[in-house]
């Protein structure tokens, strides 16, 4: 089977966390490049983050890491740490990661991997604030013509948002960015909380994960124990959400996920709807560059990440 070249774009980020397990531990996937942005928490820690999951998943220097951009576009950043940890790991306690952050900045790294690939072939995934992916569009406005696709987690449609009444984080912390990739030109797949709140993690999963007794596992049990916690704390339910593994998850198995094709904009005047992110389905299904994401397969997400976590032992 022939692997699928991809870049994963990121803020980890307890949820960030679980994509890139899944990712690690997925041998259909060519990751050329982990690239972390200012999000969750700021852009130190993610890039610390991004290397020390790396570590867990019992990889050293590859695929390389590079930190990215610190703040967005236009605007400060305002971190989630109330959702994923004062270090972004939830309970899990951070370390220094043996293996140093490769060189070149996250959007210089998109750039030459993107440039220099045949082109159609690199899918981006992102599943943080799009900062550094418009940065790369900027150094290389070819990028956009060079891509496969983006397959994004952002925005909202029939949810409303999560961090304002009509927001979804990663949008709303970087919408001028959001705005410019959307208008880009590439093909993106949008996988927005219509989506992922549909992937809410049963108890039963994580003491499944948690049995397969790698650090991997364990440590992905802990980031879903601490979704799980989170959720009812700000009294979303008694299961967390599962945004950013749905960016994997369908890259993997687009089977598991249901589409309409749409023209999606962003809001980036009002700062009483800043990153609402309006979803036009009234558009020609052969025409439209983006997809929205209406359905997903919560147990076939799950038994995914239990595979592949199972494969990795």
């Amino acid at each position: 089977m022939n692997s699928i070249p991809v870049i994963i774009d990121c803020d980890p980020g307890v949820d960030d966390a679980v994509a890139l397990f899944l990712a690690f531990a997925s041998p259909e996937l060519d990751i050329r490049a982990i690239t972390t942005v200012g999000g969750n928490v700021p852009a130190d820690k993610t890039a610390r983050n991004g290397r020390l999951l790396r570590q867990l998943a019992g990889l050293k220097d590859r695929p390389p890491v590079h930190a990215g951009a610190a703040e967005p576009l236009e605007r400060r950043l305002d971190i989630a740490d109330h959702f994923h940890g004062a270090e972004g790991l939830g309970s899990l306690e951070p370390f220094e990661p043996d293996a140093p952050l490769a060189d070149g900045s996250s959007a210089e790294a998109i750039v030459h991997h993107v440039m220099t690939s045949e082109p159609g072939t690199i899918t981006l995934a992102v599943t943080g604030p799009m900062t550094n992916v418009a940065l790369a569009l900027r150094q290389a406005p070819a990028v956009a013509g060079r891509l496969k696709r983006i397959v994004a987690m952002g925005g909202s449609r029939s949810e409303g948002g999560n961090i304002t009444a009509s927001a979804e984080y990663n949008i709303w912390a970087d919408p001028e960015a959001a705005h410019e990739v959307l208008s880009s030109g590439v093909e993106v797949v949008m996988l927005g909380l219509d989506v992922t709140h549909q992937v809410r993690t049963p108890d039963a999963v994580i003491e499944t994960i948690r049995t397969i007794g790698t650090p991997a596992a364990e440590a992905c049990a802990a980031m879903l124990d601490y979704g799980q916690y989170t959720a009812r704390k700000w009294g979303e339910g008694q299961e967390g959400p599962m945004h950013d593994p749905c960016v994997i998850a369908y890259i993997l198995r687009p089977d598991l996920f249901e589409l309409r094709s749409c023209t999606i904009q962003v809001e980036t005047v009002s700062d009483l709807t800043r990153g609402h992110t309006q979803v036009e389905f009234r558009v020609p299904a052969d025409t439209a560059q983006h997809r929205w994401g209406v359905r997903a397969d919560r147990d076939g997400v799950f038994d995914l990440i239990v595979q592949a976590l199972r494969r990795a032992t």
